[in-house]
């Protein structure tokens, strides 16, 4: 029986979330020796305030990929502010480069990405790709990947991921709810939006999560609801089910 399938792209069928935790490191490194003495300036507290306004800047403007390298400048102006320590141009020029050089990195896809996508289309789902962010940034992502090979036009990029985003794609698009799913690491923008809309979910677990994306579930399934760990384990999941 012919599924449609959406996936989120980030965290689900390539790496991301590694490539922002290097660079917050570095910039912890950074700030840890730039407000070296200072008592109240400790790792913790650094990765706290960054993550709280990093978190605070998507809830917002959603995937915009400056409110991420913003985060590091604001964070920076905080301890100065809370330390006394004089601000440099320098040194904020210098956190905002750090902070979008997370853009740059080469596309990872994670394993059998290209076996699990190969296998459903082979089997005749009609696959999709749905992911939050900017156009450009994650049409590279896609276009160096060759990742149309598999979703054609089936492709949307929205910088607010949420369920409405969601709604909307389901009912401007041709969608039987019963037979559509959608496959992601977030239970936030991907687990929470496909309960709500009445759609089958996977959740794709990850080994570790950014806080954004863990809420509580507060929905209850209309179709199924699994959780996985791998890819490759998802085609035997959707037939399994839709075969029961």
């Amino acid at each position: 029986m012919k599924q449609q399938i959406m996936f989120d792209l980030d965290d689900t069928l390539i790496h991301c979330n590694k490539y922002f935790y290097m660079v917050i490191d570095q910039f912890i490194d950074a700030m840890s020796t730039w407000f070296a003495g200072y008592s109240l300036v400790t790792v913790q507290a650094i990765r706290d305030k960054q993550m709280e306004i990093d978190i605070a800047g998507v809830a917002v403007f959603g995937f915009k990929s400056e409110h991420f390298p913003q985060s590091f400048v604001d964070t920076y102006i905080h301890f100065s502010h809370l330390t006394g320590r004089k601000r440099s141009v320098n040194e904020e020029n210098l956190l905002w480069k750090l902070g979008l050089s997370v853009y740059e990195h080469e596309t990872e896809p994670y394993p059998n990405m290209e076996q699990t996508l190969f296998t459903l289309a082979d089997a005749g789902h009609e696959l999709h790709l749905y992911t939050g962010g900017e156009l450009l940034i994650q049409r590279r992502k896609i276009e160096s990947l060759q990742l149309e090979r598999y979703f054609d036009s089936r492709i949307y990029i929205r910088r607010l991921k949420n369920s409405d985003a969601l709604e909307n794609i389901l009912t401007t698009g041709v969608f039987d709810r019963s037979s559509t799913w959608m496959i992601g690491n977030s239970i936030r923008t991907d687990v929470v939006p496909a309960l709500t809309a009445g759609i089958h979910a996977i959740h794709m677990r990850a080994e570790t999560e950014w806080e954004y994306n863990v809420v509580t579930i507060e929905v209850e399934p209309k179709g199924a609801f699994l959780t996985l760990d791998h890819l490759k384990d998802v085609p035997d999941a959707i037939h399994r089910y839709v075969n029961q």
